[in-house]
């Protein structure tokens, strides 16, 4: 019977199709099998965060990208003992060096063979286990009815207690502890300044202060930063571990688990976006987790494969501004783009400065930096950034944000912080760097001061009186 093209087309479709399934499906099988085996093994391992597959990869590998700059591994010693790792519960002693006591000549034996010596000095010709056994074996022999027992090394408390320490062990989590972990998985200074400045937008929007709406929003703001910083530290573990800025967090030194990381990150996401969504109001609770979406999603991983991770960065920190003028207005305004322009252009100089007396961390943990690989794009883009926050304060009056002497009074704080920049791109030295970065520490909180004490004068539109009734007249 003669079979058209399509036909057989869809035929050889089917048999490919069939063939694809029959692989799944013995694949299927094996991690059924693999799964079930590792459950009859451990129980208390199964359906832990540590079978998913993405998560699992984005915790323990780094990526093809990386810098291959890392820190030169601890010599192992050449005696002692070495102990295999593999179980955690189990402790093979694969070499061992005896430890001899002082031998007291009235003790040994009087064997001699012609000579003044005893049979088994201990001779420098032998390796210890040659001269432990025929140690062993000598005294054994020659020496009868002894009560003596071979030596045994004994380790005190104190040093069991010290090897223990480095090896993997069962991890206690200290409840006493976990405030002060919690504050830095949250990194709470960051969120300190995250929520100051999601403060002052709603400060300076030309709305009533209501301090109820305020406070929902400061307190939404901070938990969704406190949610993207503890994801970022947990994608970030084999990295941060790498250098000596970080390797004191909380899941690099194995205070806590990752799963209990991951936990925390939810308890404080999930209820900040909800609050600001639903207290507040939706356009809020987008950018909120908006900005979960790019520290977590975009910005941490970026900074191991380009140095854009930096203007990513910059616009992770300038939308709190905006979500605070939202929170109080419920509209994206011109005013709201001003805040979070001061707020991206601050950045640049602020980050740069910082990472460039921190090059050799970043190189060690591999993260590619504009400090790192273009040393001279740090500094132009640190001056270039610093001037533009001069031109954003002249456009703040233009805008009806402020009156016309914010650019004024601003403009003496705005020049200093300029000519640090420029000092950094011209010298490009660490002392630059360190005036720079110290300066716009303080040079943000006095522009958003300036910028609160010159807001512009909220005009209420008055409603229009009621007309007087007219009287009623009685037509005959």
């Amino acid at each position: 019977m003669y079979k058209t093209p399509c036909s057989r087309l869809s035929g050889l479709i089917g048999v490919s199709v069939r063939q694809k399934l029959a692989r799944n499906v013995a694949q299927s099988n094996i991690s059924a099998r693999s799964l079930i085996q590792l459950y009859r093994r451990d129980p208390s391992n199964w359906l832990t965060y540590q079978h998913l597959t993405f998560l699992r990869r984005q915790y323990v590998t780094k990526n093809k990208s990386e810098l291959h700059q890392r820190a030169i591994p601890k010599q192992a010693p050449a005696f002692g003992t070495i102990l295999d790792e593999r179980d955690d519960s189990i402790e093979r002693q694969v070499q061992r060096v005896p430890t001899l006591e002082p031998v007291v000549e009235d003790t040994l034996p009087e064997l001699q063979d012609g000579t003044d010596q005893p049979l088994h000095p201990a001779a420098s010709t032998l390796n210890p286990t040659t001269e432990d056994a025929l140690i062993e074996n000598s005294t054994a022999g020659a020496v009868t009815g002894a009560d003596e027992t071979p030596h045994v090394h004994l380790e005190t408390d104190e040093a069991r207690d010290a090897r223990l320490d480095r090896q993997w062990k069962e991890l206690k989590v200290d409840v006493a502890e976990l405030p002060d972990v919690y504050a830095r998985l949250a990194k709470i200074k960051l969120t300190a300044l995250v929520v100051l400045t999601a403060a002052a937008g709603y400060a300076i929007a030309p709305v009533p202060f209501d301090p109820v709406t305020f406070f929902v929003a400061s307190l939404g703001t901070g938990l969704a930063s406190c949610a993207a910083n503890s994801i970022n530290q947990y994608f970030e573990v084999p990295f941060d571990s790498n250098m000596n800025r970080t390797k004191n967090r909380p899941l690099v030194r194995g205070q806590i688990s990752p799963l209990h990381a991951v936990s925390f990150a939810l308890a404080c996401g999930v209820p900040g976006v909800a609050l600001l969504s639903l207290a507040i109001n939706p356009l809020t609770g987008c950018l909120g987790a908006l900005n979960i979406f790019l520290y977590t999603c975009c910005y941490t991983p970026m900074k191991r494969i380009s140095i854009s991770n930096t203007w990513v960065g910059a616009l992770v920190g300038a939308i709190p501004p905006i979500m605070g003028w939202t929170a109080a207005t419920g509209a994206l305004d011109a005013g709201a783009l001003l805040l979070g322009g001061f707020l991206y252009c601050w950045q640049f100089p602020h980050f740069n400065a910082l990472s460039w007396n921190l090059r050799e961390d970043y190189s060690r943990g591999g993260y590619r930096m504009m400090s790192v690989t273009h040393p001279g794009m740090c500094r132009r883009v640190a001056l270039r950034h610093s001037l533009g926050l001069i031109g954003l304060s002249t456009l703040a009056p233009a805008l009806d944000v402020t009156t016309w002497t914010f650019p004024l009074i601003s403009l003496p704080i705005n020049l200093y912080i300029s000519y640090l920049a420029l000092r950094f791109y011209r010298q490009g030295d660490r002392s630059s760097a360190r005036k720079l970065f110290f300066c716009s520490l303080w040079h943000l909180p006095m522009l958003l001061l300036l910028l609160l004490s010159c807001k512009k004068p909220r005009t209420e539109q008055e409603a229009p009186l009621p007309s007087a009734p007219l009287p009623l007249s009685i037509h005959s």
